[in-house]
């Protein structure tokens, strides 16, 4: 951590507070007392009181912006002040909503579909998480014929899934309509696309968490549980690139389909979705040796990085990460490689102090239940996609083009 940066921290004390805010104690009390600061008991024993460090951050970039505007903008697009506004999911306090419900309660009680209606119409279906619903069942009869892909091919997974959505597009004219319900109609298309393409076959009535356990874990029913509630945990957060990206082609009038492809591109990056590559190659070192700490350690020794933990907006621990691990812990308790990975975790904690994000756990599930290559990061697109549909179906409602200006660093004119 830079000095002066205290971005890895939740809670300042009130010193800390008023130098990153360059202000007097006396004036954060004046803060706090305006609710632009929350603070409270330090606890612990401890006598004072502790402020959240994203008040003060949210704070310090307000000031900033108003001061120079031009030079605030600068970190706009890394991590920094919000560029769009969007409806569809909130990250606060160490928790992930969708349209202001919890992502990880949702999880426990809904399918993806069923999370998929609620984020692009904002209500959701009635019935069980086992019951497809009308539209995804409409969805299912408009793409019998279309062509299906394995993306247990040769080819890498995310490119099985752009080829199956780009031999489709060009026979649904109907995705040109892009005005919000058209698009949601478009949106079950390609969600139903895109779990045929990964799975082989769907049939109207399944699920895509039923379909994919069936192609992939045929011997374990059970099995389809846990991989909705993986699909439901990806399925948006925020302004990543990838949902960026969707947000900036579908800003362009292009269809859902490009947006869809253009997120798939942006994912397959190995700081984003691809990370998940490297976790299990970790993995993978830590079942060979059988002992996590000593591989965490080597890593570091060697100046590498430990992948798949620690998360910039999840100071705390990520939420989707620890109620996935808790979902495996429960349902499959006997696991070898479970206890690997959860010493893993536990060697990171105490070496580097951080803890396991999403890419850790959806490889880990990956091993536990012994999916295909691959199946890891299709997991993550096919709950994805959901997010990105839901950005599209934002940006085309806003009717604006994303067209950000850029600061001339270069050569001045001859």
């Amino acid at each position: 951590m830079e000095p002066g940066d205290r971005s890895g921290k939740r809670y300042l004390t009130a010193r800390e507070a008023a130098e990153e805010l360059g202000v007097s104690v006396r004036t954060l009390y004046a803060y706090v007392s305006r609710g632009l600061v929350r603070s409270e008991a330090a606890g612990g024993g401890r006598r004072g009181r502790r402020y959240r460090a994203e008040d003060v951050r949210r704070l310090k970039e307000r000031k900033e912006h108003r001061r120079d505007p031009a030079r605030a903008t600068e970190g706009a697009l890394d991590w920094g002040m919000p560029v769009l506004e969007s409806g569809i999911s909130l990250i606060a306090d160490g928790r992930l909503y969708y349209r202001g419900r919890d992502a990880v309660a949702l999880s426990g009680e809904r399918s993806l579909e069923q999370v998929a209606q609620l984020i692009w119409t904002g209500s959701m279906a009635p019935g069980d998480r086992a019951a497809v619903p009308e539209l995804f069942r409409a969805a299912a009869r408009s793409v019998a014929g279309c062509p299906r892909l394995s993306v247990e091919g040769t080819r890498p997974v995310l490119d099985e899934l752009g080829l199956a959505l780009q031999a489709a597009a060009s026979g649904d004219p109907a995705a040109y309509d892009l005005r919000p319900a058209a698009v949601v109609r478009t949106g079950a298309r390609i969600l139903r696309l895109l779990v045929g393409a990964a799975t082989g076959r769907q049939d109207a009535g399944e699920t895509a968490a039923r379909a994919l356990q069936r192609r992939w874990v045929p011997r374990d029913e059970g099995a389809a549980e846990i991989l909705d509630r993986a699909l439901v945990l990806c399925a948006d957060h925020e302004l990543n690139v990838s949902s960026f990206t969707a947000r900036c082609v579908a800003s362009a009038g292009a269809t859902p389909y490009a947006a869809v492809v253009a997120g798939l591109a942006a994912l397959g990056g190995v700081r984003h979705g691809g990370g998940t590559e490297r976790v299990e190659a970790f993995l993978a070192e830590v079942e060979a040796t059988g002992n996590p700490r000593e591989v965490v350690a080597s890593r570091l020794r060697r100046g590498e990085a430990v992948p798949g933990f620690g998360h910039r907006l999840y100071p705390d621990g990520d939420p989707r990460a620890a109620a996935l691990l808790a979902a495996l812990a429960e349902g499959y308790p006997g696991s070898g490689t479970l206890e690997l990975a959860e010493g893993a975790a536990e060697a990171a904690g105490a070496l580097v102090g951080e803890r396991p994000n999403v890419d850790f756990t959806l490889a880990v599930l990956a091993r536990v239940l012994d999916l295909p290559p691959g199946g890891a990061l299709a997991l993550f697109a096919l709950g994805r996609a959901v997010g990105w549909i839901g950005h599209a179906i934002e940006q085309y409602a806003s009717g604006s083009l994303i067209r950000p200006r850029a600061r001339y660093v270069g050569e001045p004119p001859r």
